[in-house]
Formats: structure tokens, C-alpha cells, sequence
């Protein structure tokens, strides 16, 4: 979806700012933003990058970062178009969230999920879906009162299916 007006697009890279900067432990990125360049030739596209942003200085992030501040920055952007558009819908999905991150931006990240937790709990429709491997990551989410309930997928061998345990 396009980022369809400048004030969108300014609360977007807001959240996205607020996000990073309470996840991100590292101190050489303060920021992520996402610009939008305007091409008019051929009639108005949009080509959209992501920025890393340090004092007054912005640099391009393709090519300059380690795999987890990819990952991490994939994260926040996405629940920054979460927030941003997607009010009204309930479910939000994680698949493999913390794959690549340090175990200081797992933590972190863990931290600002259980803030939108507590944010969303109003909204009586709201689902938090996490598929994972890191069970610490499980436990860090679990120390919130606003889970209501983990389910876990085991399989003993190759040979039987999958238990689902609450």
C-alpha cells in the first residue's frame, strides 16, 4: 500500500523511530526511516528505501548492515505499517521473529511487542500469533499479565505427528 499522503508518511517514520529506538541496543544507528523518492517522468512512481539515520547524517541501509539489524529493522517497519493502517485488524503474525537478533534485541524487541500488547488489549479482536523457535523469547512474552494462553507444537520422532500442548 502506498504511503498516500506526507502526514502519513511523517507518522509512519515516526513510529518506526519510536519502535527502533526501544528495541535497538546497538548506539551506531539511531534511527530508521523510510523515504520516499518521487519520479515523475513517465507519470508519478514511487521508489521507497529504507534510511539509517545518525545525527545529521543518513545513510542508505542496503548493503550496510549485519543480518539482525536487517531483521530488526524488517520487524519495526512491519509493526509500524501494522500500527499505521491496520487499526481495525486483529491479528498481527510473527514468523521466526528473533532469527539473527542478539540476545539484547530480543529482549528489547520482546519489551515493545508486550507494550503493543498492552496498547491493543482494548481492541476485543486482537490476536498476537508468534511462531518460534527461542523459548526464551516465548518466556520473555510470558512474563505479561496479557497473554492469555501459549500453545506448543511437539513431535517426539520422525515417525509421529506433532502434540499440541497449552
Amino acid at each position: 500500500r502506498q504511503v498516500s499522503t506526507q502526514s502519513t508518511g511523517d507518522e509512519l517514520n515516526k513510529i518506526i523511530r519510536e519502535l527502533w529506538q526501544a528495541t535497538y541496543r546497538g548506539n551506531d544507528i539511531e534511527a530508521i526511516e523510510i523515504r520516499a523518492d518521487v519520479e515523475t517522468a513517465k507519470g508519478r512512481s514511487y521508489n521507497y528505501r529504507v534510511v539509517l539515520v545518525k545525527g545529521e547524517a543518513e545513510l542508505d541501509m542496503r548493503g550496510r548492515c549485519s543480518a539482525g539489524q536487517k531483521v530488526l529493522g524488517s520487524l519495526v517497519i512491519r509493526l509500524a505499517l501494522a500500527e499505521t493502517f491496520c487499526l481495525n485488524c486483529g491479528i498481527l503474525a510473527l514468523d521466526e521473529p528473533t532469527t539473527n537478533l542478539d540476545r539484547a534485541n530480543v529482549e528489547s524487541f520482546a519489551s515493545a511487542l508486550v507494550s503493543i500488547i498492552e496498547t491493543r488489549k482494548q481492541q476485543s479482536n486482537f490476536q498476537l500469533i508468534v511462531i518460534t523457535h527461542d523459548e526464551d523469547f516465548v518466556q520473555l512474552l510470558g512474563r505479561s499479565e496479557h497473554a492469555d494462553h501459549f500453545w506448543r507444537a511437539v513431535s517426539y520422532t520422525h515417525l509421529t505427528l506433532p502434540t499440541i500442548l497449552r
